[in-house]
């Protein structure tokens, strides 16, 4: 039985594109062209990146004294990533507080001969001009003191931008910088990324852009009506969560012709990398379609054809056209067959156009191959292996 099995094997291979077995009578298989439903799938090329990916740029030029993380490693909102050699400015913070310190005191003192020369004028003691005087002496003395503030907490400031603090938590890209390097605001330190969702960035064509536009009312409601999204990896391995579209550009980029599109991802194993490829696979159905296995299409110079059965049993080579799109087996055909043709599905490679055939059922075909397959010596079984 398994030698039978061993030999139908051989023999169905021979029966694809590469041939049949020999019955003597010249019959081949044919089927009814029907409709059913079908699954197909559209790929696109993708970039990944994550749901904010942000430079890290110094705001004050100065050498780095410190590196407080690594490569790769997470951080939070508002930590320390880098230190800037600070000296200088910590000695502007310095002065400027002795600067509050001292118009501090001069309007203690302008406020009490402010108060004292009040009185004074209350008694008659002396005039409205001392009286102005020392007020506007006092007002003086609190408008340097609101300066010499003003001054102090522009050079805290700046002792601030001295640590180098990370906007949003994520991970720490690259560190083109060692300790000691000089630094400016034109250096990007590194970036920061987040990665607990991953915005994933495609192009559809105008045309494919259009047709679900018009057919969901416009582009927010082709956006709601996307299906789930997969995304393939750079390995060929399929990401194991499912993707959904968010976004779509209103714009068309005249160079390429096409709409970017935006898949929003989870990313809760870190898989994901800011910067990394891939390819989105955008599943979708079709109904009463008409579907063909692809080993009885026969391709010659991009064009495709199948061997359909006409009157007085004669075959035809017939062109058809097929969605570009198909799961690597079957195609879906546009245009070239009718519900109702009847198409050879075996031997195609021994036909030509308006060969007299003998038309029987797939199913008799696979009979016949078994009964030839038992009646079969070894030395026919080593032919029909070579």
């Amino acid at each position: 039985m398994l030698l039978v099995a061993f030999v139908a094997t051989v023999l169905m291979s021979c029966g694809g594109g590469g041939g049949r077995p020999t019955f003597g009578d010249n019959e081949y298989p044919v089927e009814a062209v029907a409709t059913q439903s079908a699954a197909l799938q559209s790929t696109y090329p993708a970039t990944i990146n994550g749901i904010q990916d942000v430079e890290i740029r110094p705001k004050v030029q100065g050498f780095l004294t410190q590196i407080n993380v690594t490569e790769g490693q997470t951080v939070s909102a508002g930590q320390v990533l880098f230190v800037i050699d600070n000296e200088t400015y910590q000695a502007q913070v310095r002065q400027a507080q002795a600067a509050v310190n001292t118009a501090q005191s001069a309007v203690n003192t302008a406020k009490l001969t402010f108060e004292n020369t009040k009185q004074l004028h209350e008694n008659r003691v002396v005039g409205d001009y001392e009286l102005q005087t020392a007020e506007n002496s006092y007002l003086s003395a609190q408008a340097q003191l609101a300066q010499a503030q003003a001054a102090l907490a522009s050079a805290k400031e700046a002792l601030s931008f001295c640590y180098v603090k990370s906007p949003a938590a994520g991970v720490v890209g690259t560190l083109p910088f060692k300790k000691g390097a000089l630094v400016s605001a034109s250096n990007v330190l590194t970036h920061v990324s987040d990665i607990s969702k991953m915005e994933v960035y495609f192009s559809m064509t105008e045309k494919d852009m259009l047709t679900m536009s018009q057919n969901e009312g416009g582009l927010r409601g082709a956006i709601d009506a996307f299906p789930a999204v997969k995304l393939e990896l750079a390995d060929g391995s399929i990401y194991a969560h499912e993707g959904k579209v968010v976004a779509m550009s209103g714009v068309i980029d005249r160079s390429t012709g096409s709409v970017q599109l935006k898949a929003h991802f989870p990313n809760p194993e870190k898989l994901l990398k800011s910067g990394g490829s891939g390819t989105i696979i955008i599943p979708r159905s079709a109904d009463a379609v008409i579907v063909i296995p692809q080993r009885v299409v026969m391709e010659v110079q991009n064009k495709k054809f199948v061997y359909v059965l006409k009157d007085s049993n004669r075959v035809a080579y017939t062109e058809i056209t097929v969605n570009p799109q198909n799961d690597g087996v079957n195609y879906i055909v546009t245009s070239g067959l009718n519900v109702g043709d009847k198409y050879v599905t075996n031997g195609i490679t021994k036909l030509s156009d308006n060969m007299e055939i003998v038309p029987i059922t797939p199913q008799r075909y696979q009979e016949k191959i078994d009964e030839q397959a038992k009646s079969m010596t070894a030395s026919d079984i080593v032919n029909a292996m070579k």
